[in-house]
C-alpha cells in the first residue's frame, strides 16, 4: 500500500477470504464472491484439498451435469485473477473453506502464489456474530500490524488475545514474509445469523472500496439489504421479547456513537460519492 496511487498499474492485492469459523452469516464469503463476478475475475489456480481437509468435516459434493454425468466436486481453494478498469491494477481473490489441518503449510502456499503473481498487499475479510442491533449500519473493524498503514488508512493495531482462525493466521504469515496486510471484520446481529446477510456484505464491499479506492458496482446488494431488514423488522415484530432486546440493543449503539456525530463520517461518506460519481478519474486519497 501506498499514501497516493503510483504513475501506471497499481500495486497487486490479494482479498481472501473464507467459509466457517470466519465468516458468520457467509457474509465475507459473500462479498468475495460479489467481486469475483462484477470484477469478471478469471480462475487461475487451486490448492489440492487432499492436503488440507478432512473430508469427514468438509464432505465432497456428488452433481449432475447437463449431459447427466456424475460429478464431485471437492471442498478446495480457488485463487482468481482480475484486472481492473480503468487504472489498471490487478488483485488476486482468494476463497476458500477453512482447512482443517496443516494451516503453516496451507498459508504458506497461499502466500507463494500470492509472490508468484505480485502481490505486496495482503487483505482478509471476516465476520463474526455480536450484540449488535440489524436497524443501525453494521459496524466495521479494521486493523492492520504493518505500522506505516495504521497512519496512512486510519486503522489499528489489533488487541484481540485468544483463539484465532485462518484469517489470522494469514495475517502473521503475510506480515513474517514482508507483506503489508489489513484484517477487515464487519460485525453480524446474532439474532440472525443463518446466511445470507447482505447488509453486512454491503458493509464489508463499502470498506474495500475506501481502501482500495476502486468503485465497486453494487447491484442488487443494496435492495437485498433492505429487503433483509424489512424481513427481519417483520419477526421481531411478531416477538415481544425479541422486540425489546432489538430495541435495548438500539439504545445502547445510540449512546456509544453518539460523541461521533462528528465530520469524519459525513467526510467518509463524500468520498465515496465521489469515486462513484467519477469512475474514470479513481480516487487521489490514501489507497492499497
Amino acid at each position: 500500500m501506498t499514501e497516493n496511487a503510483t504513475e501506471g498499474t497499481r500495486q497487486t492485492v490479494m482479498i481472501a477470504a473464507f467459509e466457517g469459523w470466519n465468516d458468520a452469516g457467509s457474509a465475507a464469503t459473500a462479498a468475495l464472491q460479489h467481486l469475483h463476478e462484477v470484477w469478471g475475475a478469471e480462475d487461475v489456480d487451486e490448492l489440492d484439498p487432499e492436503e488440507y481437509h478432512d473430508f469427514q468435516v468438509n464432505r465432497p459434493v456428488v452433481t449432475t451435469d447437463d449431459d447427466g454425468r456424475r460429478e464431485i466436486t471437492w471442498p478446495t481453494t480457488t485463487i482468481a485473477s482480475a484486472v481492473l478498469s480503468p487504472t489498471g491494477r490487478r488483485v488476486v481473490l482468494v476463497h476458500g473453506i477453512e482447512p482443517s489441518m496443516r494451516w503453516r503449510r496451507y498459508c504458506r502456499e497461499l502466500l507463494d502464489v500470492a509472490e508468484e503473481h505480485g502481490v505486496r498487499t495482503v487483505v482478509t475479510l471476516g465476520a463474526l456474530l455480536a450484540d449488535v442491533p440489524h436497524t443501525r449500519p453494521i459496524p466495521m473493524t479494521a486493523t492492520s500490524e504493518s505500522v506505516g498503514l495504521q497512519a496512512v488508512l486510519d486503522v489499528e493495531p489489533s488487541t484481540y488475545e485468544g483463539p484465532t482462525g485462518i484469517v489470522g493466521v494469514l495475517q502473521h504469515a503475510a506480515a513474517e514474509r514482508g507483506m503489508q496486510s489489513v484484517s477487515l471484520w464487519a460485525a453480524v446481529p446474532h439474532y440472525v445469523a443463518h446466511p445470507p446477510s447482505p447488509k453486512a456484505t454491503l458493509a464489508i464491499l463499502a470498506r474495500i472500496e475506501e481502501l482500495l479506492s476502486e468503485p465497486i458496482p453494487l447491484g442488487d446488494l443494496p435492495e437485498d439489504a433492505e429487503a433483509w431488514q424489512h424481513g427481519v423488522d417483520e419477526l421481531a415484530a411478531e416477538d415481544a421479547e425479541i422486540a425489546e432486546y432489538v430495541q435495548q440493543l438500539e439504545e445502547a449503539k445510540d449512546t456509544a456513537e453518539l460523541p461521533e456525530a462528528s465530520g469524519e463520517a459525513i467526510a467518509r461518506e463524500f468520498e465515496r460519492y465521489l469515486r462513484r460519481r467519477d469512475r474514470g478519474n479513481p480516487g487521489k486519497g490514501p489507497t492499497v
